[in-house]
Formats: structure tokens, C-alpha cells, sequence
């Protein structure tokens, strides 16, 4: 096993840092990310998510570490994977402008690293690009 890592690019978000990490440090409020017919058998609560995914079985990540307002760090663990960490990264730039980027670094075997190359960095774009495109980061899950 080896460790990859992967970086996302820095997408602008039009919402101060402090909005984007209360709303990330509650991991309830990822399921609005969740795209339909993506995952099955979620299972969510505050700082932990489980879920099955296609040839990765059960995915379990919790929230590792919060610095406020610009780091958020979460660690997981999967069946093909030993370990992994999703780090983002929130940039202010102004009371309601930030920038965000993610950094993904999980220890693979080369076949899996291989395989799953394409797919990580397909997720890593979808993810910067739907949190650019989502309007709702002062509704958190309590608010619902």
C-alpha cells in the first residue's frame, strides 16, 4: 500500500468562511450532496456517515479535526482502503466571499490507486463544483 493524494482545484464560493465551516463541521448537512441512486445504506449522524458504494462496500467517515473558521479535516476508512483523509480548505477572501479546495490522501494498493484514479479526481471536480453552485450554507441541519 501507498499513500495517493489528490487536490481539487479552489472554487469561489459566494459566502463568508464561517457560514461554509458551520455548515461542513455538521455532517448531516452533506446529504444535500449526495447525488440519487450514488450511495445505499446511509447512515448519518453529527460527526459520523457511513454508506455503500459500488466496489468500495461500506465507506465510514467521521470528522476528524475542525480549526475555525478555515480547515475542516475528516478521516474514513472503506474495505479497499485502509485509510483516507478529506481535508477542505476555506479561504475568506471577503465577509461573503471565500474560496474552497479539497485534499484527498488515501493509502492504496496499486491496482486500486489504478482503478480509482479517475473516479477521485471526477468526484473531487463534482464536489468543488456543487459547493460553488449550492445556496443554502447558512441552512444547516438544524434549520430544516
Amino acid at each position: 500500500m501507498s499513500i495517493s493524494t489528490y487536490e481539487s482545484r479552489q472554487g469561489k464560493v459566494d459566502f463568508g468562511a464561517a457560514d461554509i465551516y458551520n455548515f461542513v463541521t455538521d455532517i448531516r448537512n452533506f446529504e444535500r450532496f449526495i447525488p440519487p441512486d450514488t450511495f445505499t445504506d446511509i447512515k448519518i449522524d453529527r460527526d459520523t456517515c457511513s454508506f455503500r458504494v459500488g466496489m468500495l462496500g461500506e465507506v465510514t467517515i467521521r470528522l476528524k479535526e475542525k480549526f475555525y473558521p478555515d480547515k475542516v479535516i475528516f478521516s474514513g476508512y472503506a474495505r479497499q482502503v485502509n485509510d483516507f483523509s478529506l481535508i477542505l480548505n476555506i479561504i475568506s477572501q471577503e465577509a461573503d466571499k471565500s474560496e474552497v479546495k479539497v485534499d484527498l490522501s488515501a493509502d492504496m494498493n496499486p491496482f486500486l490507486k489504478m482503478v480509482a484514479d479517475e473516479p477521485v479526481r471526477y468526484f473531487l471536480a463534482k464536489l468543488i463544483e456543487e459547493m460553488e453552485n449550492f445556496k443554502g450554507w447558512k441552512e444547516t441541519y438544524q434549520d430544516r
